[in-house]
Order: structure tokens, then C-alpha cells, then sequence
């Protein structure tokens, strides 16, 4: 089993990492280990990779422009007004900020389905009250990432409604008639371990006052300079008003065609159209959305190609293949087995809804073979896909919070976000993944 090419290259990924390699170079190393060791060699790896990496250009386009997006909205001063009314909720109560960062990304994949649109332009605005707050901001990772998640683990809803079905329908495929009402009440107990998992996180791991240095916020700046005369205050200015239009305009385009690159190429005119910024800005505007979120694009343009190479390797099968002689008919043990199987595949292909279609049709007669009833199942292959989500260096749970945190270049992406989140929601996901599935 150690020789598998998935979990190798998944071993390769995480050392790299924690070593602080760069993430896409760790990421093409990880994928020509897994490669070689399937028997291919060099140049078809590499080929398998660059060819993969069109299964993430939309996700990477749409990055881009939400990051432009974004840049255009926080030269308004919309968003440092919105920092304003919520330190004036906070009135220094770090946890609460922290609690308030969590509900605010959950409604993210479900009420409003802008998943990680927000962060770029929520988060960098509250970066000084974090800072004069001291509040770690491991926690605020971790807080973001269990709105990324939670959300569509547990509710039906949004983003959550797409990753049920894909769960039902990957079952249905694999012979167990299950329906769509018969998943949250599968997942309910795996998505209350992530909400444990948070509450650790805030009120214990990460609960001490945290300093980081003041670095003057780039957008405060931008923001200063960009109004001029138009004085400040807490009443929205002609620019700010263009700004909410244009996110407005955004979402509303981003649900109705369900195209996030769309959304924000509308928001954008509307927003150049109302006088939000200048035509003469663009390019400045292009600049800085790069500069925020061109490595999550990049990053993830690679992720696709590294999972295409995994799932060339036929790894996962041979991994489940070894891992059904260890189970020795045991419910309990092939729980646990099958759900470590998820957390080193999600971990290496960094998707959630992608894992679901690979693990089904390998877990589907396993499990019904150890007598597994279909809500068990059900517990198995949607915990077994949303473990690695969090904690993968590839994942944009992980990389839509450091995108937001590092703003001042004081938040690592593996040690302040990767690891604190693979610890607090990995193993809560594990625990009461598997309570649900002898439970159920």
C-alpha cells in the first residue's frame, strides 16, 4: 500500500509543502512521482498534467476577474465602510468577529452562492481591526474554511444542493436507491464534528492574542487617494453607491447563467459605467486582481492537471484493492479505512465534488458488501469526499482564506491555513464520519 502511487505522490505534495516549497512546484514534483511510479515516464506525465489543467480554466478565469472585481469594489471605499460598521458591532470582542467571519462564509455557499467571492473583498478591510484586535488569525482561517465547507456537508441548499445530488446520483449509478432528502440526514453528524471542530479552534487552539506587525492595508491607501475630494464618512459617496450597484449586478448574472466569470465581467461594467472608477484604471485594476488572486489561478490550473496524472495512475483502485484485505469483514475498521482513502485522494486532487464520482464507484460494493445499510453509505462516500477539502494546499478552502489573510504577507498559506485546518476539520470529519456510519 506505501508504494502506491497516489499515496506517494500525496506524501511527496504534503512534505514539499510543509517544507515550504511553492505550492505549483510541489504540486508538478508530487505529479511526476505518482507518474513514474505507474510506469510512465517523464514526458507523459508532464503531458497528462498540462492536458489537465483545462478541467480548472473557468475556476481560474473567474478568479482573476473576482480579484479585479474586488480591487474595483475596495477603491470605492465600500468595503472599509462595511469594516467600520462591523468593527462598531464587534466593539473588541475577538471571538464574536471570528463567529461573525464564519456565519458571514456559510451564507457564501448556500443563501448567497458566491462561494469564495467574498474574501478578497471582505477580509483585507478587516485586517487592521484583526490586527488591533490581536486575534490569530488561524482561527479567522478556520472560520472561512468551515463556511467553505460546512455548508454543503450538512444543508441542502446552494452549493450544498449540487454536492448532494452528486452524491445521490453516484450512488444510484453504483446500484443503492437513495433520494436527495436521504443525504443531509446522512451527513448531519459528519458536518456537527466541523462545527466542534471550529468551536476548538476559536474558543481553545487558537483563542490567545496573537500580534502581527502594522502594515499600512494597500486598499486603505488606494482608497484615500482614489476618493480625493469626495469626503468620507459614513454615508455612501457616488462612487460607493456605483460600487454596491456593481456587486449587485455581479451576483444577480453570477446566479441567473450560474458563470462566476460572467458575474464579474458584469459587475465591472456596470461599475466602469456609473463612474465606480476609470476607463484610464482598467489596467491598474487587472493588476491588482492578478496580484490578489493570479496564484489561487494558477495554483489551481495545476491542481487540475496534478488530479487528471492521480487518476491516470489507477492508484485508487489498488489503494482500495490492498486496503479490502485489512478490513477483515469489520464495519468499524473498514469505516476507517475507506475514509483515510478519501482524505489522501481529496487531498491530492483538492475537490470535494470531484472526489464523489471517483470513490463511489469503488466504495458503493464495498461497503454493501460489509453490510452497510444505504444512509451508512451515504455517510461513507460524502465524508470520504469532503475530508482533504480542508487542509489540501491545493484546495480553494484553503487557498480563498490566505488569499484574504496575506494581504500584508503575514499569513503562511501551509502553517496558518492548510495545517490548522486539516487538524481541526479533518479529524472531527473522520471521528463522526464514522459514528454515522455504524450509527445509521
Amino acid at each position: 500500500m506505501l508504494l502506491n502511487p497516489v499515496v506517494l505522490s500525496v506524501i511527496v505534495m504534503t512534505v514539499l509543502c510543509l517544507l515550504k516549497l511553492n505550492v505549483i512546484l510541489a504540486l508538478i514534483l508530487a505529479a511526476l512521482t505518482g507518474g513514474l511510479i505507474s510506469g510512465m515516464n517523464l514526458t507523459e506525465t508532464m503531458t497528462l498534467l498540462i492536458d489537465g489543467m483545462g478541467g480548472n480554466a473557468e475556476t481560474a478565469l473567474s478568479y482573476i476577474l473576482l480579484g479585479t472585481l474586488a480591487a474595483a469594489i475596495n477603491k470605492t471605499g465600500v468595503a472599509n465602510l462595511l469594516g467600520k460598521s462591523i468593527s462598531n458591532i464587534i466593539n473588541d470582542r475577538r471571538s464574536l468577529l471570528v463567529l461573525l467571519i464564519a456565519i458571514i462564509a456559510c451564507l457564501s455557499q448556500n443563501l448567497i452562492p458566491v462561494h469564495i467571492a467574498f474574501i478578497p473583498i471582505l477580509i483585507p478591510p478587516l485586517i487592521g481591526l484583526m490586527n488591533k484586535l490581536n486575534i490569530d488569525r488561524r482561527a479567522v482561517a478556520c472560520a472561512l474554511t468551515f463556511g467553505l465547507k460546512a455548508p454543503y456537508v450538512m444543508l441542502p441548499v446552494g452549493f450544498g444542493l449540487i454536492f448532494h445530488n452528486i452524491i445521490r446520483d453516484n450512488l444510484i449509478a453504483n446500484g443503492i436507491n437513495v433520494v436527495t432528502g436521504m443525504v443531509w440526514k446522512s451527513m448531519l453528524l459528519p458536518g456537527i464534528g466541523m462545527t466542534i471542530g471550529l468551536l476548538i479552534a476559536i474558543f481553545i487552539t487558537y483563542r490567545k492574542p496573537r500580534e502581527y506587525k502594522i502594515v499600512d492595508n494597500v486598499f486603505e491607501n488606494k482608497v484615500a487617494n482614489d476618493l480625493e475630494d469626495e469626503k468620507q464618512s459614513d454615508n455612501l459617496c457616488r462612487k460607493q453607491i456605483a460600487g454596491l450597484t456593481g456587486a449587485i449586478v455581479a451576483f444577480v448574472i453570477q446566479v441567473i447563467t450560474e458563470s462566476l466569470p460572467l458575474g464579474a465581467i458584469a459587475g465591472l461594467i456596470i461599475m466602469l459605467v456609473f463612474g465606480a472608477f476609470k476607463w484610464k484604471d482598467i489596467d491598474n485594476l487587472m493588476g491588482d486582481g492578478i496580484s490578489m488572486m493570479g496564484f489561487i489561478a494558477f495554483v489551481m490550473l495545476v491542481a487540475s492537471g496534478y488530479g487528471a496524472v492521480l487518476r491516470e495512475t489507477g492508484g485508487v483502485e489498488t489503494l482500495v484493492e490492498a486496503a479490502t484485505g485489512l478490513m477483515g469483514g469489520s464495519k468499524f475498521i473498514g469505516a476507517i479505512i475507506m475514509l483515510f482513502i478519501g482524505l489522501i485522494v481529496t487531498m491530492g486532487i483538492g475537490t470535494s465534488f470531484g472526489t464523489i464520482p471517483i470513490i463511489a464507484t469503488i466504495y458503493v460494493p464495498l461497503a454493501s458488501a460489509l453490510g452497510f445499510s444505504p444512509a451508512a453509505i451515504i455517510a461513507l462516500v460524502g465524508t470520504a469526499g469532503a475530508l482533504g477539502d480542508a487542509g489540501s494546499p491545493a484546495s480553494d478552502s484553503t487557498l480563498g482564506p490566505t488569499s484574504g489573510l496575506n494581504v500584508d504577507g503575514q499569513h503562511d498559506h501551509i502553517w496558518d491555513t492548510c495545517v490548522p485546518t486539516f487538524l481541526h476539520f479533518n479529524i472531527s470529519l473522520i471521528i463522526f464520519g464514522t459514528i454515522a456510519a455504524l450509527v445509521l
